[in-house]
């Protein structure tokens, strides 16, 4: 019998997860952006549109990948190196590019919506090979119901991110507080996010 989640991997995932998602790439930077130039009510569609895009990907790793795994288990192998690679390579770039200043100017989405924010982070598919990683390194079996909370939880942290960071960065003194608090947000990330890569390479 497979055994079921427990309270401790689940907070494992989530306390990873979140703190993955403190780190910003272009998603989080519109948010940002979005919030600051057109206020909390107005940028929240858009919000819960890119929290909605990301955990599309949780998805697609979760049902997917747990699918083609029971039919190939060798391919399972080759995904676990792949993701833990991937996990390692985002580490370095958190850790490398911490210092850097936080570029706030870049595209500007003239009022964007649900669906705008849906799109931008389904243009991206990286995520996918993320989250397989995360998963895979946390959660080694998998089965029925268990795909099904693990995706219900990760919906509930990008929609809670999404959300806080919409309601938080529409003042200027917490925008600037997270910029001076990036670097060692960065690093904390590569750190944890490194470690789970690097297990996942090895354990067999």
């Amino acid at each position: 019998m497979t055994p079921a989640i427990t309270a401790a991997q689940l907070a494992v995932f989530v306390g990873t997860l979140a703190v993955a998602i403190l780190s910003p790439g272009p998603a989080i930077i519109a948010a940002s952006r979005s919030a600051a130039s057109r206020g909390r009510n107005a940028s929240m569609p858009y919000a819960m549109g890119l929290a909605f895009g990301a955990s599309v990907w949780c998805a697609v790793a979760l049902f997917g990948l747990t699918l083609v795994f029971g039919r190939l288990p060798g391919l399972f192998t080759i995904l676990k190196v792949a993701g833990g690679a991937y996990l390692v390579w985002i580490a370095w770039k958190m850790v490398r590019h911490a210092a850097d200043p936080l570029a706030m100017d870049g595209e500007t989405v003239t009022g964007p919506g649900f669906l705008q924010g849906l799109a931008l982070n389904l243009s991206n598919p990286k995520p996918a090979l993320f989250y397989a990683g995360l998963i895979m390194s946390i959660f080694p079996t998998l089965h029925g119901s268990a795909a099904g909370m693990i995706y219900a939880v990760a919906l509930s942290v990008e929609v809670t991110f999404y959300a806080v960071v919409t309601f938080l960065m529409a003042t200027g003194p917490m925008r600037r507080g997270y910029a001076v608090a990036r670097v060692w947000i960065d690093r904390v990330a590569g750190g944890l996010i490194g470690v789970l890569g690097l297990s996942l390479m090895i354990r067999h």
